[in-house]
């Protein structure tokens, strides 16, 4: 199956969107025309169970983005990945290295990155809801955690919108279609050579910014970047400085003209 996509602009170097946890390829509504007009060509995707990819088999996300390039035709992209979109772009970096050129990783998740307790906990009080079949509680949830204090409403709505989305396909789907886990460990990614700008919001929760200081110590070739007024979503928070920042990591990247 080919996950549902976007593209749009034509360049030399190709840029691949990966959508965080809780939201699918509109969230880079705000930088995907943008990177376009700088030059790139520039693909979004729904993972599936996410937008509009569903579910039918067991799958493994790395694995479906590889499929996707090499339905486009595409050899090498630089990855942009927001959370869990960030996971598997280390992931596609780890098992398709010759896929992935470079790595942009805005508060990303990590591959074998043990949560902590409150993290735990807070995803028992999301099972709690979604149990009870309180799924507006469920996404309010969500928004209320993971969406920085520079979000504006339109950002909420889009946010409780692509949530609401996920939990509907996710939760009508059979425990036999379930993701595959990749094995990718935090050894692995010290072999990632592709250069990496990690990001890390000031307002996220701590987990994000631990995986943050993790990430910029294990990969061979990153630079970090803390951005003060960020929550967990900067391209939903401030899009237009995003697709900038996106923009200029782009633009120092070997091989640009």
């Amino acid at each position: 199956m080919t996950l549902s996509h976007d593209l749009a602009g034509q360049g030399p170097t190709t840029v691949v969107l990966l959508h965080s946890g809780v939201c699918d390829r509109r969230m880079w509504d705000g930088q995907f025309s943008a990177l376009a007009d700088a030059g790139h060509r520039v693909v979004r995707c729904d993972l599936r169970g996410f937008g509009e990819t569903p579910v039918d088999a067991a799958h493994t996300h790395a694995d479906d983005v590889r499929d996707l390039l090499d339905h486009l035709g595409i050899d090498r992209a630089a990855v942009v990945g927001s959370s869990f979109g960030g996971q598997i772009a280390l992931e596609l970096a780890v098992r398709h290295p010759g896929h992935v050129s470079a790595l942009a990783l805005l508060c990303s998740g990590m591959p074998g990155f043990a949560p902590s307790e409150e993290l735990r906990a807070w995803g028992g009080r999301e099972d709690a809801l979604l149990e009870a079949g309180d799924l507006d509680g469920a996404v309010e949830l969500n928004v209320d955690t993971w969406l920085g204090p520079e979000a504006d409403e339109a950002a909420r709505a889009l946010v409780r919108e692509m949530q609401r989305r996920a939990f509907e396909v996710q939760l009508a789907v059979p425990d036999e279609f379930s993701p595959v886990r990749t094995g990718v460990t935090a050894d692995d990614l010290a072999g990632v050579e592709a250069p990496a700008l990690v990001v890390a919001g000031g307002h996220d929760v701590p987990d994000f910014q631990a995986v943050a200081d993790e990430l910029t110590r294990i990969l061979p070739a990153a630079r970090r970047l803390d951005l003060d007024w960020a929550g967990h979503l900067p391209a939903l928070e401030r899009p237009a400085e995003t697709a900038r920042l996106l923009t200029a990591f782009l633009a120092e990247l070997p091989g640009r003209p």
